[in-house]
């Protein structure tokens, strides 16, 4: 069964999460920050990840901004950061206006040029995802932008992917779901769609039940594999 959409995680397969930290890192008396941003954006990046899991087993939903915040702070305090409130400021605004990584956009246009169905199937909030897609300017290459807001519960829980079907009435296989994210890419997999994991810092495969079908370094291949399937 070929292909008929590419489907795209938001947060760090198609915008760069340590991008705010970095960009504020630069910016005039970011000394202290300077001093740690790496570490920062990291520590940021797993307990915003960490609480979207947390209160999916809970049963705990709250929109993706809110848990956004909530890794934010504790990051800020493992880091010596806390009580710059200027500071956390600042990187909520750069957060709200990710960039995207410098191959998305042409790589969203060939794919719309050969015709394939393309969209977003993020955790995001839906207001933070439309500043983020026009912030990168990449809105005119996707069909829509799916947020777990509709269902009320975070990745991986099934429901999740199931919207994919539900919006474009294609059948899991003749999806390529792209994640930046080891653990989503495998559940993809494990829901039935033809999973891809963009692994930039090359890490090792996650221990679950199922595998992505493909693993890339970045995203400039889709279109020419999204071809081959």
């Amino acid at each position: 069964m070929p292909v008929r959409a590419c489907v795209f995680d938001a947060y760090g397969t198609l915008f760069d999460v340590s991008a705010a930290a970095r960009e504020a890192a630069g910016e005039p008396g970011r000394e202290a920050l300077a001093a740690c941003w790496q570490k920062l954006a990291s520590d940021w990046r797993l307990k915003q990840l960490q609480y979207t899991w947390l209160r999916a087993v809970a049963g705990a939903h709250t929109d993706f901004w809110t848990v956004t915040q909530d890794g934010l702070d504790w990051a800020l305090e493992a880091n010596g950061l806390a009580g710059d409130a200027e500071l956390r400021e600042r990187l909520l605004q750069l957060y709200f206006e990710l960039s995207a990584y410098p191959e998305v956009p042409k790589m969203l246009a060939t794919l719309k040029e050969r015709g394939f169905v393309t969209a977003i199937l993020s955790n995001g909030e839906p207001k933070m995802l439309a500043a983020a897609v026009e912030s990168a300017g990449i809105g005119a290459f996707l069909d829509d932008v799916l947020s777990v807001e509709s269902v009320g519960v975070f990745k991986p829980h099934p429901s999740v992917y199931a919207m994919v079907g539900e919006r474009f009435g294609t059948a899991p296989a003749e999806v390529l779901f792209v994640s930046s994210n080891c653990w989503d890419a495998c559940h993809g997999a494990g829901f039935g769609f033809v999973s891809a994991w963009v692994n930039r810092a090359g890490e090792p495969m996650d221990r679950l039940p199922w595998q992505p079908a493909h693993v890339l370094s970045d995203l400039t291949t889709i279109p020419k594999l999204a071809e081959t399937l």
